[in-house]
């Protein structure tokens, strides 16, 4: 295994001679978000490639560079080390939240690496502009800065049921609580700046590879009409999906609808 695979936690399932599907996780999360995906993949015999974002999951805390992480080409450099360190070529990207936009502008870089994009909970930009509504102003984010410096562990246990929509009891809400808690509270605080005042609107036309667009009919993150304005700016072919669930990470609150949603998008490219 290479340098760069043991910072990642790389992890390659079923055969290299398959069309890999490389899964990107979304802010706060680690690979396992894909715990319900994976099986399913692998019987549709993928090759699966998981990673964890630099920070997250059990990644090695002194690996972060606070400079390099201060925006999201840090991780989409990542992303273009690993898939070159494994040779991948023509892979099917499924990106979650941040991850989606990291995918789609790795792929502006090198479009021989990705066949498609599969973006779930995806967005450009977080915060409202002139004629985009991306669900925060200004002053939303004073205060989530604020929350995490102030109190770590008092903004985890609100913001993760926030993000799932779902109470504190719920399986979901626990798994995102433990890999927020994971995390190093100044390494969070890092990513929720680069995350929430990220603008990767001008990167959409330079996108030309297909993009499936999957969303929550219900995410306080992500607006519906932002997955419109991907649809509408992206620089090829796109479809858009919209799945009758609630929350910003529905592979793991509701699997027994997202999951299948998931694999057609994964299974059958767009036709027109």
């Amino acid at each position: 295994m290479g340098i760069i695979e043991q910072a990642h936690n790389v992890r390659i399932l079923g055969s290299r001679k398959q069309q890999p599907v490389v899964l990107g996780s979304g802010f706060g999360c680690d690979q396992s978000i894909w715990k319900h995906l994976v099986p399913h993949l692998l019987l549709e015999n993928y090759q699966v490639i998981l990673y964890d974002n630099m920070g997250t999951g059990t990644t090695n805390p002194d690996y972060f560079d606070f400079i390099r992480y201060s925006s999201i080409e840090g991780y989409v450099w990542d992303l273009l080390a690993i898939l070159e360190e494994l040779n991948i070529k023509s892979c099917i990207y499924v990106g979650h939240s941040c991850s989606a936009m990291v995918g789609a502008i790795a792929s502006t870089i090198r479009p021989d690496f990705f066949h498609k994009l599969v973006m779930l909970s995806g967005t450009p930009r977080l915060l409202n502009d002139v004629d985009y509504h991306g669900g925060f102003e200004p002053a939303d984010l004073d205060q989530l800065f604020e929350a995490v410096r102030s109190n770590y562990k008092a903004w985890c246990l609100g913001f993760a049921p926030l993000m799932v929509s779902g109470d504190m009891d719920s399986v979901a809400v626990q798994e995102f609580c433990r890999t927020l808690f994971n995390m190093r509270p100044d390494i969070t605080l890092c990513l929720v700046h680069c995350i929430f005042e990220k603008d990767t609107r001008h990167f959409l036309p330079l996108v030309k590879i297909p993009c499936h667009i999957l969303q929550s009919s219900k995410d306080m993150a992500v607006p519906m009409m932002v997955s419109e304005y991907l649809h509408q700016n992206l620089g090829g072919k796109s479809i858009i999906e919209v799945i009758p669930v609630q929350g910003h990470l529905p592979q793991i609150s509701a699997p027994d609808i997202v999951i299948p949603i998931l694999l057609k998008h994964i299974c059958n490219d767009i036709t027109t």
